[in-house]
This record gives structure tokens, sequence and C-alpha cells, in this order.
């Protein structure tokens, strides 16, 4: 899975602001590219139509993962009080679901909470131990003030001196090819 998955090389270009940032993504999905990342220091709202990302399927294995543990946990707590071991106590029904409340909703956050970090990581191919833009002295800066953006050697429009050239007519300073 993501440890296997390894990036060979990778070109790294630099923005000046978020505003080119966007640009330069909308006009790398424009021209074709699908395997590009934007880094920048803070979420830029906007980023996700101009990459052409479609929606996190994350909602909704969180919502299952919270629907199976609401079911499982009143199912489990319905057989052992009412049918496998059913016990009359001050005269109340086998199932009183109200007693069986709080524990479906524990279990619900429970299973909800491991599906959306669990699903996190999975979605997002962590943990990553390494890629190519991790040898850049210039991508450091990052999470501090820079705008990158990285296109994978594994996309089919990747050529490296095209690529390259393709990033500087688009507002990308010094761009490099880094090798893992």
């Amino acid at each position: 899975m993501a440890l296997i998955d390894r990036v060979p090389e990778v070109i790294l270009a630099e923005f000046d602001s978020a505003g080119d940032l966007i640009g330069a993504a909308r006009k790398l999905r424009e021209a074709g590219y699908k395997k590009y990342d934007c880094h920048s220091p803070f979420p830029i709202h906007g980023m996700d139509a101009a990459m052409g990302l479609k929606r996190s399927p994350l909602g909704f294995l969180i919502a299952a993962c919270g629907t199976t543990g609401l079911v499982g946990a009143t199912l489990l707590q319905w057989w052992t009080s009412a049918v496998d071991y059913p016990l009359v106590i001050s005269g109340k029904e086998f199932f009183s679901f109200q007693a069986f409340v709080p524990v479906a909703f524990a279990l619900t956050v429970l299973l909800s909470a491991l599906g959306a970090t669990f699903g996190m990581f999975a979605l997002n191919k962590l943990p990553r131990l390494s890629h190519p833009v991790f040898n850049s002295e210039r991508f450091k800066k990052f999470s501090d003030d820079g705008f990158f953006v990285s296109v994978e050697a594994t996309d089919p429009k990747y050529d490296a001196h095209e690529t390259a050239r393709f990033l500087e007519s688009i507002g990308g300073k010094q761009p490099e090819v880094l090798k893992d």
C-alpha cells in the first residue's frame, strides 16, 4: 500500500502567493496533469476545485462505522439481556432500550473516531516515510511561507524538461528535479 507506492522522481516549483498557486493548479489540471500536489502553509479555499478533486469518501466511511457501532451495541445488549440470559429486574422489560443508550452512544462515537482516523490514513496513503520533496532545501519553508507544486514522474504527461518548462511558463520559480 503506502509503503510500496514509491515516487521515483518529482519536479518541484515555487510560487509567490496563494492566488498564484490556485492558478497553477487550475492550469495543470487543464493541461491534463493528474498526479500533482499543491503545498502551502495553510488551507486555501477553492484549491480542491482548482485541482479537480472529487469529494472525499471519508464522511461515508465514518457514517458506516458509526452505524455499525450503534447497531452492534444495540444488538449485543438485546441478545444478552432479552434472548441469551433474560432476567426480570424490578419488573422491567427484557429489552429496556433506555438503559442501552449510553453504551450504544459510546460505541457509535468510538467506531466513528476509529473509522475517521484509519480512513484518513488509508485515503492519504499514510504513513509515507519517504518522498522526493523532502530532499529539497527550499521545500522546508512550505510550512512557513512557501507555496509549491510538485508533479510526480508517475503522471502520464510527465516529461522532465517539458514539465519544468510548463511550470516556469505558469509562474513557477526554479523548478528542480528531485529523486528519491
